[in-house]
């Protein structure tokens, strides 16, 4: 459920201009499509849909794209394979990685937003005081992964005066949270609380971090600037057609991409994507705030801002930082799909 790490010597052992040199010219298929890989950013899942969805359904050939979706995984790096041109785009996982991208002058850009709420979130015991997302204070067993601590949790800090000596390690396993009913731990709100649910016989108390301020974007589309600059018709194709199948995933006929994330995935089940799909729509996580009028993927200057601001408060990214280089808001929001939405 998390993006693979993306050090810092990786991404500083690729220049511009290193970058510039892999750029591929445009591949068409036999059918005369451009053909371009676009690689996720872990195991095929209910929250990948719209992409396997507007492969199985023919959106992407009815924009002139022949689409590979490229699974991903522990122990694959989806940036670095972006970085090298072996993907032409890339699932991103929420801004800190494109801030940091600025950072090290990596030259990736992210084109369009899936997710209007980024799913991670903060998951306890019910009856336990933990009544509000404030209360988790109380906690002295918060799990959070290194990657969590290194973000999310340097906000909470600032934000709300979360504290470090409550940190416990998280690797994944709930088995230690469902061992002490005083115990938070991190999850994304799509999948940990629906398995602890079925699998603990309780439904746990979830705190959604975007829901409390946490307002970065996530579920990304990524590209190489060059990219960008040289197949902008391409990138324009590719983002207006994934916001379609975003729709029609949500919305419509859904079993043919769901077949073919079981096939990618076969630990993925039936219940499992009913319920990702459920709690997808239930948080608003996919079609909610800017995407009601602009269309899924949107992004907008004033939310891009706002997180860069509070990363920097938080001490994550440099206020001198010139972030507006990690995305461009020349391809997403401009209403593409919003009428596949059902009325009312």
């Amino acid at each position: 459920m998390t993006e693979a790490k993306w050090t810092r010597r990786s991404a500083l052992a690729m220049g511009a201009g290193s970058l510039a040199a892999l750029a591929a010219p445009a591949r068409l298929s036999a059918q005369g499509r451009d053909k371009l890989r676009f690689g996720t950013n872990w195991l095929a899942q209910a929250e990948h849909g719209g992409f396997y969805q507007a492969v199985a359904d023919g959106t992407y050939a009815k924009y002139g794209l022949d689409v590979e979706v490229v699974q991903g995984g522990p122990q694959t790096n989806g940036r670095l394979m972006l970085l090298t041109g072996r993907l032409d785009y890339y699932m991103g996982g929420n801004m800190i990685q494109p801030f940091l991208a600025v950072k090290e002058n990596v030259p990736s850009v992210v084109v369009a937003s899936i997710f209007q709420k980024e799913p991670q979130c903060l998951i306890a015991h019910p009856g336990q005081g933990y009544d509000s997302f404030l209360d988790l204070k109380k906690s002295n067993n918060i799990m959070l992964s290194k990657e969590g601590q290194a973000s999310f949790f340097q906000w909470m800090k600032a934000e709300f005066g979360f504290r470090d000596e409550q940190v416990r390690p998280y690797t994944f396993n709930a088995a230690p949270f469902l061992a002490d009913k005083r115990s938070v731990m991190q999850g994304y709100v799509t999948s940990e609380p629906y398995a602890i649910e079925k699998e603990a016989g309780f439904k746990p108390a979830v705190y959604l971090l975007a829901d409390h301020g946490f307002d970065t974007y996530s579920t990304m589309i990524e590209t190489r600037a060059d990219v960008v600059a040289q197949k902008a018709d391409v990138t324009q194709r590719f983002v207006d057609a994934s916001a379609i199948g975003w729709y029609n995933y949500l919305y419509g006929d859904n079993a043919a991409a769901n077949a073919a994330i079981k096939r990618a995935n076969p630990d993925m089940t039936d219940d499992k994507i009913a319920g990702g799909i459920a709690l997808m729509k239930q948080y608003g996580i996919v079609d909610s705030g800017d995407s009601i009028t602009m269309g899924i993927g949107a992004m907008t200057e004033a939310r891009m801002k706002s997180f860069f601001d509070k990363m920097v408060k938080a001490g994550v990214v440099p206020a001198d930082l010139d972030y507006r280089k990690s995305y461009t808001l020349a391809f997403a929001g401009k209403g593409v799909g919003v009428n596949l939405r059902p009325k009312g």
